[in-house]
């Protein structure tokens, strides 16, 4: 059986009094008498009745609700970013719907239909890997309804976004790789159409430059899940004995080929060192602990609810798009090897 909220209508029925006389009451009216208003309230309470939310958003053209569409809840950056907008929107009187589109163009075009139809304020959005049509959000835009782009960006549409510096990122953890000794560095890479892995790929190729090593595009596959470390292990083993590192582009892809290589007798870091990024806190549960570089998740979360925010506050502003980039840190631990004394 359907369930069924109790309604405006329903109190009025149960008191024999106008649908407008419980609306009034409710809202404290003073046309209406105290001892109607206090009855009207109690039976209310009673009968647990909730305002129609959508119902006054429609009416007030504010909902005061924020659209999250992400990747995946699961993944700790993503969960990090989650709890610092829910924090920064929670202290501002918003409330978040959450969408994940696990990293499928058309559940994310669903999820941007869906939240539109519950009429959120704005919308905050990291996109999917395999999202390359970016016509559901050009119709948000088109709209007039404030989006922000969060860590995985569309460089298309001219909004506000937050992002982590990728190509400084791998840069440095390339070149810290090479720092101790590593100069055949493999590269397990995302889709090239997503700008992170461009610009995490690019990185790598700035490191190797910067350090004189010629670049050999056979180090290069793309191969950014477990699943893909495992569809690619025949790969991956071919070529471990040619290799001494490996700089994978997120830290699940940085264990999953940490284990294939220990499970074929390799030793991390003596035989290859490897390294990841996003310090997710899978890097410290694993043996040897894998190094990284942190990536600032709950902060970006902060930063893009309060650029929603302000949009929402200024909505006929000409501001020109905000662009925030947050730089990552150096997570050194035991996954490579130490830095020559001289480099410490």
């Amino acid at each position: 059986m359907k369930p069924h909220l109790t309604s405006i209508n329903d109190i009025a029925k149960a008191l024999g009094v106008s649908a407008s006389t419980v609306s009034r009451a409710l809202k404290d009216h003073p046309d209406i008498s105290e001892g109607t208003r206090n009855r009207i309230k109690a039976f209310a309470q009673k009968v647990n009745y909730r305002p129609n939310a959508l119902a006054l958003s429609l009416k007030k053209q504010v909902s005061n609700t924020i659209g999250i569409i992400i990747p995946e809840i699961v993944h700790h950056f993503f969960s990090s970013i989650i709890s610092g907008i829910e924090d920064v929107a929670y202290s501002k009187g918003y409330r978040v719907m959450i969408c994940q589109s696990n990293e499928d163009f058309s559940r994310e075009e669903m999820n941007v239909q869906a939240l539109m139809d519950h009429r959120v304020d704005g919308l905050l959005v990291c996109i999917s890997k395999t999202t390359e049509d970016f016509s559901h959000f050009k119709s948000v835009y088109n709209n007039q309804i404030p989006m922000v782009f969060l860590d995985r960006i569309c460089k298309e549409i001219e909004t506000d976004r937050v992002i982590t510096d990728d190509f400084n990122g791998a840069r440095i953890i390339t070149s810290h790789l090479i720092k101790t000794g590593c100069k055949r560095i493999l590269h397990l890479g995302t889709l090239p159409q997503l700008l992170i892995g461009h610009d995490r790929q690019q990185g790598y190729l700035q490191a190797l430059k910067e350090n004189h090593i010629d670049f050999n595009p056979e180090l290069i596959i793309t191969c950014d899940t477990p699943v893909k470390v495992d569809e690619n292990r025949d790969k991956i083993l071919e070529i471990a004995p040619h290799i001494d590192a490996i700089f994978a582009v997120n830290d699940f892809t940085a264990v999953a080929v940490m284990n294939l290589l220990k499970n074929n007798g390799f030793d991390i870091p003596e035989d290859i060192a490897i390294a990841g990024f996003g310090d997710d806190p899978i890097a410290t549960m694993v043996d040897p602990p894998l190094t990284t570089v942190e990536q600032q998740g709950y902060q970006m979360g902060q930063e893009a609810m309060n650029l929603l925010i302000d949009r929402l506050a200024n909505p006929e502003g000409s501001k020109q798009p905000d662009v925030k980039i947050f730089q990552v840190e150096l997570r050194e631990r035991k996954s490579t090897r130490q830095l020559p004394f001289s480099e410490k």
